[in-house]
């Protein structure tokens, strides 16, 4: 994908959700749907900030946060790219990495209001989606 594609899906909304997490979110969800792979070069944080007509700082906190995650890799004098996805785990550490993640996702879905069990129903038939050939 394109930088001019990935600035078009972009949508910041007046929700009161701030911009960094907005931006956070739709691009998590860019890789999610396989719109983005890993090694793809993602806009510069000055492109984004110019696009979407908000602060560089602002981006700059959005993308700080999708390298902490492991989504993206910064590399100096070069930008940002879809990072690579990180090998399986095993057993304990894949565990106890699993039950920090649904305990994020829980509470992400209750601060918006959405029933955990519905979440973990629409997960579900999702990732079976995503396994058909």
């Amino acid at each position: 994908m394109h930088t001019e594609d990935i600035l078009n899906r972009i949508r910041l909304e007046n929700t009161g959700v701030p911009i960094y997490v907005q931006l956070r979110e739709q691009i998590l969800r860019l890789l999610g749907a396989g719109a983005l792979s890993p090694g793809d070069q993602m806009p510069t944080m000055r492109e984004v900030a110019v696009a979407l007509k908000v602060d560089l700082n602002t981006v700059r906190h959005a993308y700080d946060e999708l390298e902490r995650l492991g989504a993206i890799t910064l590399v100096r004098g070069r930008g940002s790219f879809v990072a690579e996805p990180p090998a399986a785990m095993n057993g304990r550490a894949a565990m106890a990495q699993t039950d920090t993640l649904a305990k994020q996702v829980i509470a992400t879905a209750l601060a918006m209001g959405v029933d955990p069990a519905t979440l973990a129903d629409r997960i579900t038939a999702l990732a079976g989606k995503e396994n058909k050939p």
